[in-house]
């Protein structure tokens, strides 16, 4: 593992950022049923102290997130990968892709406002749903002005013109302009947000310091593990390295 200490000689001019799901809590057959891993909430108000601001970038609506986290004076949200406050998708829209979920057992639709997922876990087959789905989204999608993200075995239909999750932590660096940053998740989408710390300190230098951590899972992409320059086991290793920033 690299060692933080150059994170944590820079902590007061730092940025924090977090994936929820699958980092600060473990990955469940029903989203609505997440909750963060013990610890998390204490380890996250103990870093805003410390640190210049700590992010949490997520799929969900901040509000679902702040409920679950409860009370952490300071923390911010970055929710549905920073297109929040978008107009929510068209009912006809929703309507296409519950139909299309339809045809498949096992999945679960979640209308989150301004995107709408289809969760595939909980099928007989969930490789199969997923190639099934994806055709069928990607022609909704495209006929409604959205685009299909991939996630933890999730489409979801998002605004064409929206940022995803690398989008989201480039505009936060870009406004903080940190001397450190450190993001930590678990998934494919999360290789957006390393590639966006890379470009962030390949525009700023030798100044500035980025750390990459890869949150281990039973479905961790081996791609992300291969990018991370940290890797820890799952949610509680998360609170663990927070604790050391």
């Amino acid at each position: 593992m690299i060692d933080l200490a150059a994170v944590r000689e820079r902590r007061a001019e730092a940025v924090v950022l977090l994936d929820f799901d699958g980092t600060l809590a473990p990955i469940v057959e029903r989203p609505e049923d997440a909750r963060p891993v013990s610890g998390a909430s204490a380890a996250l108000a103990a870093l805003v102290g410390r640190v210049a601001s700590v992010w949490i970038v997520t799929g969900r609506p901040s509000e679902v997130v702040r409920r679950l986290l409860g009370p952490v004076d300071g923390l911010r949200i970055a929710g549905l990968y920073g297109f929040e406050g978008l107009p929510p998708v068209p009912p006809a829209v929703v309507e296409e892709v519950a139909r299309a979920a339809d045809a498949i057992d096992g999945t679960q639709v979640e209308a989150k406002g301004a995107s709408v997922a289809v969760h595939y876990r909980n099928t007989a087959d969930p490789d199969g749903a997923a190639a099934a789905l994806l055709p069928v989204l990607d022609a909704v999608a495209t006929r409604a002005g959205f685009r299909v993200l991939a996630g933890k075995r999730v489409w979801e239909l998002a605004p064409a013109g929206a940022g995803g999750k690398g989008e989201a932590v480039s505009a936060i660096l870009d406004d903080a302009e940190p001397a450190a940053a450190l993001y930590a998740g678990d998934d494919v989408a999360d290789l957006e947000a390393f590639d966006a710390l890379d470009r962030y300190a390949g525009r700023r230098g030798d100044s500035v310091l980025v750390r990459k951590v890869a949150v281990l899972g039973d479905e961790t992409p081996v791609a992300l593990r291969e990018a991370a320059d940290v890797v820890v086991e799952g949610p509680a290793g998360v609170v663990e390295l927070l604790r050391t920033l």
